[in-house]
């Protein structure tokens, strides 16, 4: 099945006095390019973030977001820092011996200096964080994924229904090839008669012209190749596996055996057959260059 490299999901929880909020876009890209962008007390979850979105995307560029909550305050202790205080004291010890100066040290005005005392909060239990977190992350990538499935089967649609145009065209094509050998045969006999005039035309030479023109303008291969090209565009699509980088390689080829078939023909008809067939396939490039 077809998926689109774009995509949005969401999802939240509250529970035990938080929540989560969980939001991921993605857009087309080469490879997968994935950006977490999340708290720091959540930094130790990143690697299990990652591996739970890469088991379900495997390309385009991919942008987490995770907004935390904490509801309830978490347990915090007030810690001294002794040494500094030490340090405070004996530097305004100093300055009252120096300047001579009467006022008392207080305890306020210590506790007034920078991180002599200061809050350190608990630490978050990981395990605990992640089992909340895992929920609304696995809802998030799995409304993305049906997302980018939906979008999909749009895309899958529309280049089957190009693919279709094409054989058509190309059938065109071949049944137009055998007669080119032959209106080459009856101009070039018209514009020898109108040339020679009354002298007898070498038909073996007229023969041998049209024989060379008949090599050198077959595009019997071309048109089996493109129209098995045709073929391996529609089965591919319809693989379940991410079939991007493949479709745009058969495309490619197709693309190759149009020129071909174009350079070869050396025919209007035919010529401007092609010109739509090459048409047709760069909406097609446009359309696979937005599938993983």
């Amino acid at each position: 099945m077809i998926k689109s490299m774009t995509g949005f999901g969401r999802g939240s929880i509250e529970q035990n006095g938080r929540s989560f909020t969980v939001e991921i876009k993605s857009v087309n890209h080469r490879y997968c390019d994935l950006n977490v962008k999340m708290p720091k007390s959540l930094m130790a979850l990143e690697d299990r973030i990652r591996k739970t979105v890469q088991e379900k995307v495997s390309r385009g560029k991919v942008d987490v977001f995770i907004i935390q909550n904490n509801y309830e305050k978490q347990g915090a202790k007030a810690v001294l820092d002794e040494k500094l205080a030490d340090s405070y004291v004996q530097c305004l010890n100093k300055i009252k011996d120096k300047y001579e100066i009467k006022d008392n040290i207080s305890i306020s005005l210590i506790t007034r200096f920078p991180d002599v005392i200061t809050l350190k909060q608990e630490d978050d239990d990981i395990e605990e964080m992640w089992k909340i977190l895992s929920n609304p992350l696995e809802e998030a990538v799995q409304m993305l994924v049906e997302m980018r499935e939906k979008e999909g089967v749009k895309l899958q649609n529309n280049i089957l229904s190009k693919c279709d145009y094409i054989k058509n065209l190309l059938d065109k094509i071949e049944e137009k090839s055998p007669l080119v050998a032959k209106e080459h045969k009856a101009k070039l006999t018209e514009r020898l008669g109108e040339l020679l005039g009354d002298f007898q035309i070498d038909e073996s030479r007229v023969a041998m012209e049209v024989a060379m023109f008949a090599d050198k303008s077959c595009i019997d291969e071309e048109i089996v190749r493109l129209n098995s090209h045709i073929i391996q565009l529609k089965e591919t699509s319809g693989l379940n596996e991410p079939v991007g980088r493949k479709l745009d390689f058969i495309v490619q080829e197709m693309n190759r055996e149009a020129n071909t078939i174009a350079s070869k023909a050396n025919n209007l008809e035919i010529t401007n057959f092609v010109l739509n067939i090459k048409n047709e396939i760069e909406k097609i490039r446009e359309q696979i260059q937005n599938i993983e």
